[in-house]
C-alpha cells in the first residue's frame, strides 16, 4: 500500500506558460511523496484518510533558484555602488577567500541553508567558493534542510587574486570533489568554470574533458557585462563570440547554464537555443551591478530556455518571490528601452519562470504533473489588508510584491513536509 497524504487548500500552479490554474477549496493527494491528483472533490478510495486542512491559505509550487553564490550571502547587500569588475576585485574574492576556514563556511552555510528553505527555495543551482571541504559542507548543509539540485566547487586559476588555484591542484581537487560527492542523496555535484577570465585554456580544457566522461551539466556566466565581453575576447582572439570559449572546449552543451545573458545577440541566443543551454535570468543583479537589462521577451519568442536566479549577493533578495517581482519591472524598464516594443512579463509569466521552467532542469513537468515529486509552498497571506475581500488570483499576484518568508508556513521538498 502507498503511503497516501492529503492536502486541502487553494491550489494555484501553472502548467503553461502565462496561464494560471486556480483550484479552490480543492484536495492534492500525495502517494509516495509524488503528486497522484488534484481533485474537486476528495474520491471515495481516499475517504478516511487524514487531511491536512490548510483552509484559506494558498498551495503552490516552492521556488528554483538557478544561480547563487553561496560564499556570497555573508556580503548581502554590500558593494551596490560598483560595476561587476569592481564588485569582483574590491569584494567578493576577499569574502569568498574566507572559506577556506571550514568553521566559518559551516556557520555560513547552515544560515544560508535555513533562509532558503524558509522562504520556500527548494531546489537550486548553486556556486560554492574554490575550496573543496567547504563545498562539501555546502551540500551537506543543503541536503540537511531539504534542499535539492546541484552545487559546484569553482574552478579559478587566473585573474583571480587572492583565489587563485594551481591548475593542476585545481583539477585534482575537482576529481576528488566528485568522487566524495557521491554520498550525497539529494545535491549533486556540477561543474563549475567561474567565467572564461578566471580559468586558463588548460584548465578549460580539462573541465570540458572530465563533464564528456562523467556525463556532468556545467554552470558558469556569459555575456553579463560589455567590459567583461571585452575581456574575453582579449583572452580568446580566435573566438568570435564570447559562448564560443566554452563551446570550444565542449562546456555549452545541453542543461549548461549560463547566468545572465544581459548582452547576447541574436546569433549567441540562436547557439543557446540549439545547444538546450539555460539562461539563468538574474534581474536584481544586472541592475545593481550595472549590467543592464535582458532581453528575457525576446530570449522566450526566439525559444531559448530561461529561468529565474537570485544571483546572490550581486542580487540582493535571496527571496524568490522578489525575484520574481524584479523580473517583472525588469521587462517593464526593457519595454520602455525599445519603445514599447518587448512586451513585459506578466505575473502569471514570471511565477512560471521560477517554478515550471526552472523545474524543467531537474526532470520535473510543468506545475503541480501527476507523478513528480511534490515541491510546494503554503502561502498565508491573512494579515495583509483586505485578504479576505479578494479573489485568490489577486491575493496571489499580490504576494510576489507583499509576503516574505514570514507569510510560509509550510514548505515540501521532494515529498517531504521540511518546515
Amino acid at each position: 500500500m502507498p503511503d497516501v497524504s492529503v492536502l486541502r487548500g487553494h491550489i494555484v500552479h501553472a502548467p503553461v506558460f502565462g496561464q494560471l490554474e486556480i483550484k479552490e477549496n480543492a484536495y492534492l493527494v500525495l502517494e509516495n511523496g509524488r503528486i497522484a491528483g488534484i481533485f474537486d472533490a476528495l474520491p471515495e478510495r481516499y475517504h478516511g484518510i487524514d487531511v491536512t486542512d490548510y483552509g484559506s491559505k494558498i498551495i503552490m509550487p516552492s521556488f528554483c533558484d538557478m544561480h547563487l553564490h553561496a560564499p556570497q550571502y555573508p556580503m548581502l547587500g554590500m558593494g551596490m555602488d560598483l560595476p561587476l569588475l569592481e564588485w569582483l576585485a574590491t569584494y567578493t574574492f576577499k569574502t569568498e577567500a574566507r572559506f577556506s576556514d571550514n568553521d566559518y563556511a559551516r556557520k555560513i552555510y547552515r544560515a544560508l541553508a535555513q533562509a532558503l528553505i524558509h522562504h520556500g527555495t527548494t531546489r537550486v543551482v548553486a556556486f560554492a567558493s574554490l575550496h573543496r571541504e567547504a563545498t562539501l559542507i555546502l551540500m551537506e548543509e543543503f541536503e540537511n534542510v531539504g534542499i535539492t539540485g546541484y552545487v559546484g566547487k569553482v574552478n579559478m586559476d587566473r585573474n583571480s587574486a587572492p583565489l587563485n588555484e594551481d591548475t593542476q591542484d585545481s583539477i585534482a581537487q575537482t576529481l576528488r570533489w566528485l568522487d566524495e560527492s557521491a554520498r550525497f542523496k539529494y545535491i549533486k555535484p556540477i561543474l563549475t568554470p567561474r567565467f572564461t577570465p578566471s580559468c586558463s585554456n588548460e584548465l578549460m580544457e580539462a573541465l570540458g574533458k572530465i563533464a564528456n566522461e562523467r556525463g556532468l551539466y556545467v554552470q558558469s556566466h556569459l555575456s553579463e557585462n560589455t567590459s567583461e565581453i571585452a575581456w574575453v575576447k582579449e583572452l580568446h582572439p580566435d573566438c568570435q563570440q564570447y559562448w564560443e570559449s566554452y563551446e570550444k572546449y565542449g562546456l555549452f552543451k545541453s542543461h549548461t547554464v549560463m547566468a545572465h545573458c544581459v548582452h547576447s545577440d541574436a546569433r549567441e541566443r540562436a547557439a543557446m537555443k540549439e545547444r538546450n543551454v539555460l539562461v539563468a535570468h538574474c534581474p536584481d543583479s544586472n541592475v545593481n551591478l550595472i549590467s543592464g537589462v535582458a532581453p528575457v521577451r525576446v530570449l522566450l519568442n526566439e525559444g531559448v530556455w530561461v529561468a529565474l536566479g537570485s544571483d546572490i549577493a550581486g542580487g540582493a533578495d535571496l527571496s524568490m518571490m522578489r525575484v520574481i517581482a524584479h523580473a517583472i519591472r525588469s521587462s517593464k524598464f526593457k519595454r520602455i528601452e525599445t519603445k514599447w516594443n518587448d512586451d513585459f512579463l506578466t505575473v502569471a509569466e514570471a511565477f512560471y519562470l521560477g517554478t515550471s521552467s526552472a523545474a524543467r532542469y531537474f526532470g520535473a513537468n510543468p506545475g503541480f504533473a501527476v507523478g513528480d515529486d511534490f515541491h510546494a509552498i503554503v502561502l498565508d497571506d491573512s494579515t495583509l489588508t483586505d485578504s479576505d475581500r479578494l479573489s485568490v488570483r489577486e491575493r496571489f499576484e499580490r504576494s510576489f510584491y507583499l509576503c516574505d518568508d514570514r507569510h510560509i508556513t509550510a514548505v515540501y521538498s521532494a515529498g517531504r513536509k521540511v518546515v
